[in-house]
């Protein structure tokens, strides 16, 4: 059965600030590692094996996204304290976040980098639980594509202004001490602010026979998770070894600067397509079509890099890419919780649902680099890619509640 209890009272463009802030410190200290600093230390202390290292570290941190983000939910659910359940695992999440990030900047071999990176991705997803089930908790429908956009459009800022930053410090503690201030500073105002809503009990269990009963008994839920799983991971396969790509195919004779550029122009488009698409997705009511058309976007985008890899493709499928994700995100959130099966087990659903976008995020990159490597190198990889990006699109189509 869906959820029908939905929040009435509209969110301030104060609390919606304060969200959408702390979420800037969330994804810039979380994907700019991603994309730059882990890659980066991993040239320097294992240059033969950064492909394989880099693929490894992604996957033990998705197995163990697998398990603890519904976990997690499931432990939110029942958190009961005067500091509140949601506030109290976002506080949680994003300090062990920032302990693992300074711990990741001490480490001088890939196996300490591994673990300690492990440990930051674990606080991010204790954040992350807190954070999605305010949504359902509080956030009305009218206002879902907005604070979704609220939610996204920081991955945009966060990565220019953390690449623009790390590119210009030498050192990997100076870098991850400067992500790890970003995290609890950023997060500060909404922890000290917000307070939870009235609490439901929370009778759900966690683990594999839960997580088969949310996607088989609840069809929007599962076609809902197929989708999310499919487009980010499309993403992923695209974006995971970037720097790689522009220094052993294009061989640019900078790559960090063009790394930066292309970061520039894919973020550029994505933060003006989250937040038209949000506003337009809230004013129409029609959230579905904004999937496909991402899903095509980041298809093309693909396409045309498979088909003539160089610089001037690159940077006019990386728009492509960024329009497409864009118009996906900017609708992700008000999706989801439109389909979650109960009220009172919000943040276990919303931690399996998560697993579909984390899990392909750190799992990709393994896979990535067996197509790299063994499979064809990169223009079968961003083939895949495109492919992948079609399928999700199409699975949303089969969520027959959502418009």
């Amino acid at each position: 059965m869906m959820e029908n209890t939905l929040p009435a009272r509209s969110m301030s463009r104060a609390w919606i600030g304060r969200y959408s802030l702390a979420w800037l410190g969330l994804w810039m200290a979380y994907l700019v590692p991603q994309q730059f600093a882990l890659p980066d230390q991993l040239a320097r202390v294992d240059p033969a094996g950064r492909i394989a290292d880099f693929g490894v570290i992604n996957a033990v941190c998705g197995v163990v996204a697998l398990f603890t983000l519904p976990l997690f939910g499931t432990l939110c659910d029942r958190t009961r304290s005067r500091f509140g359940r949601r506030r109290l695992w976002v506080a949680g999440g994003a300090t062990l976040f920032a302990d693992g990030l300074v711990a990741t900047g001490l480490q001088s071999d890939w196996t300490g980098i591994g673990l300690s990176w492990l440990a930051c991705s674990i606080g991010f997803c204790m954040a992350t639980v807190g954070f999605t089930a305010l949504v359902a908790d509080q956030v009305p429908e009218a206002q879902r594509g907005t604070v979704s956009s609220a939610m996204f459009g920081p991955q945009t800022v966060g990565v220019v202004l953390g690449l623009f930053c790390l590119t210009a410090i030498p050192g990997d503690l100076s870098r991850y001490l400067l992500l790890a201030a970003g995290v609890l500073v950023l997060a500060a105002p909404f922890v000290l602010k917000h307070r939870d809503t009235a609490t439901t009990r929370s009778d759900g269990g966690v683990g594999l026979r839960e997580f088969v009963a949310s996607v088989r008994d609840n069809p929007a839920f599962a076609w809902t998770f197929g989708t999310r799983v499919l487009m980010n991971l499309a993403n992923a396969l695209a974006t995971s070894f970037q720097l790689y790509f522009i220094t052993d195919v294009l061989r640019v004779a900078h790559p960090e600067q063009e790394l930066l550029l292309l970061t520039l122009v894919y973020l550029g488009w994505t933060l003006v397509s989250v937040y038209v698409c949000g506003v337009l997705s809230d004013r129409l009511g029609r959230r579905r079509a904004f999937v496909a058309c991402g899903a095509i976007g980041q298809a093309l985008g693909c396409a045309a890099v498979a088909i003539a890899p160089g610089m001037g493709t690159t940077l006019a499928a990386t728009s492509l890419v960024g329009v497409g994700v864009g118009a996906y995100l900017a609708v992700d959130q008000a999706i989801i919780t439109a389909v979650l099966p109960a009220a009172e087990n919000r943040a276990r659903d919303l931690g399996i649902m998560n697993i579909g976008l984390f899990g392909p995020q750190t799992l990709g990159p393994l896979l990535a680099s067996l197509v790299i490597g063994a499979l064809g190198g990169y223009q079968v990889l961003f083939a895949l890619a495109g492919v992948t990006s079609l399928v999700s699109g199409l699975l949303i189509y089969r969520v027959s509640s959502v418009r």
